[in-house]
């Protein structure tokens, strides 16, 4: 039957099931806005408003009545239009279960798995993983076993291989998603709930929450399907949202509307486009285009494929892939095949879903977005069909990318991607071959970054008998995203090359070609290492044509030919327990060696501040932050509108209260001013807040703020550390913290055999990236009192910088913090302005106003970890012992003190980890126009850490030692670690490092591996591997914390403790220890009390002297503080208990509790433990093992194997212990090896967000990750014998950057060799590897020009 189309007057949809009809919305209103304004479904979260984070990741599903089928996709809430899902239902995390009704099984085996910390993230997981579920019981594959589902182990992994967490290293999160796969391994799967040891795979089975594939939810509602008999299309008039049905209706529109001079119409298909390129204006119309079939549809014919412009690229990919499923492959498949397998590296599955090819080409050609489907449209000489008013035309791709940027009339219709079986007579009878491969080079393998460079070759190939000679017939090379308008045909390339036998000469001169054709324009970051990459990606596609031309089959040239960078290896992989071969996977088997939460984070129902509904007349606010690093404000205006829509007040220092202060945030070495006054001092300096009726309007506002600056008679800003120094521009450093000296240096130095003088490191910083950005809500209250809800580490502080600012009482302040998503120090002192202008804007207005920081605002007033310059010299022995080391170190601490004068505490408390026989050092904090840096995980510890592996480095590089054996030689003694540590080493038997530094090695089977890592090395020219272990010592303060223990009169309990739930498993200990200190009490049903413990939020006025959450030790120190809470109430029980043991058997727990509130016993006890003097510093040891292997065309670095023995004293918690070795350890390859923090020349952070700045994700992890918690034993000292898991273990992933180095170092020896030069004349293995170790650093250190090295040494030797 026909569709007929039908004009409906409102919006209908269903969410979880539920019905939702709108008369009228915004047409800009997205999804995610929609559900977390209108509904109570709070699960989707904001993390970039990009489709880069996976927060926000819902299900959709439409109905096609036609065909009576359901077609479920997952998609980016924050980039879908609401408009554009009339007549679809939306499912969330709450649709699949909730403490209600129940939880799902994703839930379930999350929770059980230990997937979820902070839990800000794991709702779109759990999305994520059910879309493919979903998606895979529609396949005919074999029947799974029973509690299995089709999905594979693969196809697991890649449903939240889009998806960012900062907090658990992902390792868990894969396992739960796995758990479900049919192809599963259940021995593969780690450290669980669900499993005891010694469990069989059959009783492992079945001890899993049962996923029951045949009653799985329904994820569209019959209700919606009954109303959708026709085409729901909206009225336009009411929506100003248009639907044409048809080309025509398409045309008439256009028309129509460009009579209407000076209208903005936007044409709407997936709306992704808005992840990368923000809207500043409001469009006048929006003009659905999916419905038009000529745009929506795949045709299918002999020449090619024909692709309309609204098809999903996912769609395409199915397309592509279905024209490849028969076993024989035709030339012309294998081409579609490359294509799709490209196109999946292309964003992640949830963009992908929603996101057009069309949209994409159109951003190409009008915005010079750095497309990949360009590129490799372009190589296969694909065709755009284009309509402009009446006319049609048919022109090429490459004609189509080199016009004009198309005008609003001008609309892509479609792509057709040609057959080139049917185009060329390509076949063995002809004795012609077609051969094509497809490349990028990205941060990412699995996507979800865009690409340094691009590209795609296709050649039509002939053999030359009878020399076997290959003749390149014709080729077609393709390279783009590398800092061009577009991407390009290497036509004189391709001319050169045609006709030509293939030869080293030939591809030495074609490889000169690339380099005049390559050139990325002016401002194109690492211009150098993009035309280096075309290079490397033109030869690999050549070279085994020459290097193995007697091997060459048909097959080879159909595509599956053996790439170079593996074909050589002649090793066996499965040394590393790691099938090398099985690709689909990216994680193998994970060890861990070796009480949990119970709330169910999986389901979204955990509350965060911005989840919090907004009280009536709440107002939203967003900063106006400084471009200029330092500058006179003469005003702040908004342009072109003087009154920007929605806004209702711009907050100044000028609005602070009589009595208050400029004050935005404090620390106990000074504060820092909310907003700059009439100087601003930084770029990124908080100006204004501007408050308006929506968080969208707020944000939109700001974007339109103009600031007049004067600099005029103003010295120049300080924008270095050498800067500060020179015009003595420091901050004190108070001797109680200032490190002490070790031994003495000149002595150390007159012991040495050599020396290396004056070396230098630089280091950068690194941003936070929580998956919640700072927010606040602050409302008002009787009597001229604030309550503020803020996502702190610190609300205490928070509470204290309000009340001055406003200048009222610190009794008229109450701040509330119930869980924060994610902090890393980044909520501790930065939290507090965004708290504090929320206050002050609702003071001034008397109404609430709210925040939640847009993700770029957040990067550039962040300000992140220190950056530093360290200069060092260092003496030594011959055989590798160093006799002494003299540092100096300039700190970049910004514009504010925060935290930075522990800098140089916290450098050399982890740079101590070695004897340096003497230790001298200078370390200035130096004050620069830069924002105020502040703490993050483990601050200034990983600097100090890896500055101690720098040097080890580079003795041994002088000594052409082992670095093992250089550390070995190095490691403290007992002794020499008390001298250091000036007698914090406790115990001898405690310092466990010595036996771990051992246990590892044989653990990680170092010395055999080593061994298969230079087999490797000396088997492969273009892959090279290193591995290397390194230890580190960690000192760590307890703090003084309060806590409060009260019994309610059912038996059930409360806690309140000072330190904040940040997903480090706080709540899960302290919950434990309650538990656990009650059941001293000994009565019936005391010993299973843990179902009746609830901690619940922190607030100011009911808990004081909450201190700081940082420094990993918060969680046992709260644990401490309840359980002398809970002696002093068992203390109080313990009478009542013998006297009722007297009267009767058996006492429960709801009796004595009971009885206790009958006998007026105070059941409530508050405590604040203030550690002892000599045990409140402890030092928590580790050593890892890493291997790498870095691609030396490239500069990729991929982590094959970590090994990890971390020691946790008698851990309160092994789970949540191990989920934070493995987090903090993956957050330290972000620094290691991804994240730049980039500034302009002004000190302004210039990148934003998920485009440009790169976390970890779960293909850029270990692919094998062990981990060992060491149970040490007793630790009188340490609360219940437990030691800190949150920081240390983030300076263990040094251990990669070691092992790359390593790889490096041997890549550089093979180019030498290729050079005839003598090492001894060079600085082959003497060499800085530059912090991140991003692509393009590992690259140029590998040689930019390696492959004309290798083909010139190639020519000479033939």
């Amino acid at each position: 039957m026909a569709v007929q189309s039908e004009t409906r007057n409102g919006l209908v949809f269903a969410v979880n099931g539920e019905r939702f009809e709108l008369s009228s919305v915004d047409p800009s209103t997205t999804v995610l806005e929609f559900l977390r304004s209108q509904t109570r479904f709070k699960s989707v979260k904001l993390g970039c408003g990009e489709g880069g984070c996976g927060a926000c990741v819902v299900l959709l599903s439409m109905y096609d009545p036609v065909l009576d089928q359901v077609e479920d996709f997952t998609a980016s809430s924050c980039l879908t239009l609401l408009c554009s899902v009339n007549g679809c239902s939306i499912t969330t995390s709450e649709g699949l279960g909730n403490s209600k009704d129940g939880f799902h099984p994703i839930h379930q085996r999350f929770t059980g798995f230990h997937a979820s910390q902070c839990g800000f993230c794991t709702p779109g997981m759990c999305v994520s993983l059910f879309g493919a579920l979903v998606n895979a019981e529609k396949t005919n594959r074999l029947e799974p076993s029973p509690g299995f589902s089709k999905l594979t182990v693969s196809e697991a992994e890649k449903a939240i291989s889009g998806n960012l967490c900062r907090c658990t290293g992902y390792r868990s999160i894969a396992d739960a998603c796995k758990s479900f796969a049919a192809d599963a391994d259940i021995e593969d799967l780690g450290l669980n709930s669900f499993w005891r040891n010694g469990d069989s795979k059959e009783v492992k089975i079945n001890r899993l929450p049962f996923y029951n594939r045949n009653k799985e939810i329904s994820t569209f509602p019959e209700f919606l399907k009954k109303e959708i008999r026709s085409s729901m299309l909206l009225d336009s008039k009411r929506f100003i949202w248009y639907n044409p049905v048809s080309v025509k209706d398409l045309q008439s529109l256009l028309e129509s509307i460009e009579a209407d001079n000076g209208s903005l119409i936007k044409l709407v298909s997936g709306n992704t486009g808005m992840g990368y390129y923000k809207e500043l204006y409001r469009y006048d119309r929006y003009i659905d285009i999916r419905h038009i079939p000529e745009l929506s549809s795949i045709r299918k014919e002999p020449t090619g494929i024909e692709i309309g412009a609204t098809v999903t690229i996912s769609k395409a990919i199915e397309a592509l892939k279905k024209e490849n499923k028969c076993e024989v492959h035709s030339k012309g498949e294998m081409v579609f095949e490359k294509i799709a397998n490209h196109m999946e590296k292309i964003a992640s599955g949830f963009v992908r879903n929603t996101a057009s090819v069309g949209g994409n080409l159109v951003m190409a050609q009008r915005r010079h977005f750095p497309s990949d489907i360009a590129t490799v449209l372009l190589a296969v000489g694909s065709m755009v069909d284009l309509m402009n008013g009446p006319r049609r035309e048919k022109i090429m791709l490459e004609e189509f990318l080199e016009r004009p940027p198309l005008d609003s009339k001008t609309v892509l219709l479609s792509v057709k991607i040609p057959n080139w079986e049917s185009i060329k007579n390509i076949s063995c009878e002809t004795n012609t071959m077609l051969l094509f491969e497809t490349y990028r080079a990205a941060p990412r393998p699995l996507g979800n970054a865009l690409p340094y460079l691009n590209a795609a070759f296709l050649a039509e190939l002939s053999r030359c008998k009878p020399s076997d000679e290959i003749i390149i017939n014709n080729c077609q090379l393709a390279f783009g995203a590398y800092g061009a308008k577009h991407a390009i045909r290497a036509k004189k390339l391709e001319e050169f090359l045609a006709g030509k036998i293939l030869s080293v000469g030939v591809l030495y001169e074609a490889i000169k070609l690339v380099r005049a054709t390559v050139i990325p324009e002016d401002g194109t970051s690492s211009p150098a290492y993009r035309s280096s990459l075309a290079i490397g990606f033109l030869f690999d596609f050549f070279s085994p044509l020459i290097d193995n031309r007697g091997e060459i089959s048909n097959g080879l040239l159909d595509g599956y030919m053996s790439n170079i960078l593996v074909k050589d290896s002649k090793i066996n992989h499965n040394y590393v327990q790691l099938d090398h071969n099985k690709t689909q996977t990216l994680l193998s088997s994970a060890k861990q060696v070796l009480g949990l939460s119970t709330e169910y984070h999986p389901v979204g129902e955990a509350i965060y501040v911005d989840d919090i509904p907004s009280p009536a007349n709440c107002l939203y606010g967003s900063f106006i932050c400084s471009t200029e690093p330092l500058a006179r404000v003469r005003g702040v205006k908004f342009q072109p509108k003087p009154y920007p829509d929605g806004l209702a007040a711009v907050i100044t220092y000028k609005d602070i209260p009589t009595g208050g202060e400029n004050i935005g945030s404090k620390t106990i070495f000074g504060t820092e001013p909310l907003f700059a006054g009439e100087l601003t001092e930084c770029a990124g300096q908080r100006l204004a807040f501007v408050v308006a009726d929506t968080q969208k309007h707020a944000d939109m506002a700001i974007k339109f703020a103009v600031v007049d600056y004067d600099m005029e008679n103003l010295e120049p800003p300080i924008l270095s550390v050498e800067e500060a120094v020179e015009r003595s521009s420091l901050f004190e450093v108070p001797s109680f913290i200032y490190p002490k000296q070790v031994g003495d240096i000149l002595e150390g130095m007159a012991e040495a055999d050599l020396k290396i003088v004056s070396a230098e490191i630089k280091l950068g910083s690194q941003y936070y990236f929580y998956m919640e950005t700072q927010t606040a809500l602050a409302v008002p209250d009787e009597d001229n009192c604030m309550v503020v809800y803020s996502s702190s580490q610190v609300p205490e502080w928070t509470h204290i910088v309000i009340a001055r600012c406003l200048g009222i009482p610190h009794h008229n302040v109450r701040v509330i913090t119930r869980r924060v998503g994610g902090g890393f120090g980044g909520k501790s002192v930065k939290a507090m302005p965004v708290a504090t202008a929320c206050a002050l804007a609702a003071h001034k207005l008397r109404r609430p106003v709210r925040i939640y920081l847009d993700r770029k605002t957040d990067m550039i007033m962040a300000g992140g970890r220190h950056p530093m310059k360290i200069t060092y010299s260092v003496g030594f022995k011959s055989n590798g012992k160093i006799t002494a080391l003299q540092l100096d170190i300039l700190i970049d601490a910004g514009l504010s003190a925060d935290i930075s004068p522990v800098m140089p505490h916290n450098v050399l408390g982890a740079l101590k980890k070695y004897d340096w026989g003497a230790l001298s050092f200078d370390i200035k904090v130096c004050k620069t126009n830069h924002t105020s840096k502040s703490a993050m995980r483990a601050p200034g510890e990983v600097q100090g850490s890896f500055i101690a592996e720098a040097v080890i480095e580079h003795v041994a590089s002088v000594l052409s030692m082992e670095v093992d054996s250089v550390r070995s030689i190095n490691l403290h003694t007992y002794n020499s670690l008390n001298l250091f540590y000036e007698g914090g080493a406790d115990e001898p038997f405690e310092y466990t490092l010595p036996s771990i530094w051992d246990s590892l090695a044989t653990s990680s089977s170092l010395c055999l591996r080593t061994e298969m890592v230079k087999e490797f090395n000396s088997d492969n020219k273009w892959r090279k591997r290193g591995i290397s272990r390194i230890p580190i010592v960690h000192e760590v303060m307890l703090r003084p914390t309060p806590g409060k223990v009260s019994i309610l009169n059912d038996g059930s309990i409360v806690v309140e403790v000072g330190g904040i739930e940040l997903g480090q498993g706080l709540w899960t200990k302290v919950k434990q220890m309650a538990a656990f200190a009650l059941s001293s009490i000994k009565c019936d049903g005391a010993g299973d009390l843990l179902d009746k413990v609830r901690v619940i939020q922190s607030d100011t006025l009911s808990l004081i002297q909450g201190g700081f959450t940082a420094g990993s030790t918060t969680s046992e120190s709260s644990c401490e503080a309840v359980r002398l809470c809970c002696n002093i109430l068992v203390e109080r029980l313990r009478p009542l208990r013998e006297r009722l043991q007297e009267q009767m058997d058996s006492i429960q727990w709801e009796m004595l509790i009971d009885q206790a509130h009958l006998q007026v016993v105070n059941l409530s006890a508050s405590s604040y433990f203030v550690p002892d003097l000599t045990s409140m510093r402890y030092l928590n040891y580790g050593a890892a093992v890493s291997e790498v292997e870095v691609n030396l065309l490239t500069g990729e670095t991929t982590i094959l194997q970590t090994d990890i023995i971390y020691d946790c004293g008698m851990s309160l918690n092994p789970a949540v212990d191990l989920g934070q070795i493995e987090g903090a350890f993956v957050q330290g390859i972000g620094f290691f090896m991804l994240e730049e923090y980039l500034t302009n020349s002004n000190g302004l952070v210039v990148v934003e967000g998920t485009w440009t700045y790169k976390i970890p994700t779960l293909d850029t992890i270990p692919k094998q990750f062990n981990v060992q918690v060491l149970n040490s034993g007793h630790h009188q000292k340490r609360v219940l014998s437990s030691k800190a898991s949150g920081e240390p273990p983030l300076l263990l992933a040094a251990s990669v950057h070691c092992a790359t180095r390593a790889a490096i170092k041997e890549a550089r020896k093979q180019l030498l060799s290729w050079s005839s030069q003598d090492e001894s004349t060079t600085n082959s293995t003497t060499f800085q590897l530059e912090v991140p170790a991003t692509m393009p650093v590992v690259k140029e250190l590998c040689g930019l020009e390696s492959v004309e090295r290798y083909l010139e040494w190639s020519m000479g030797t033939k």
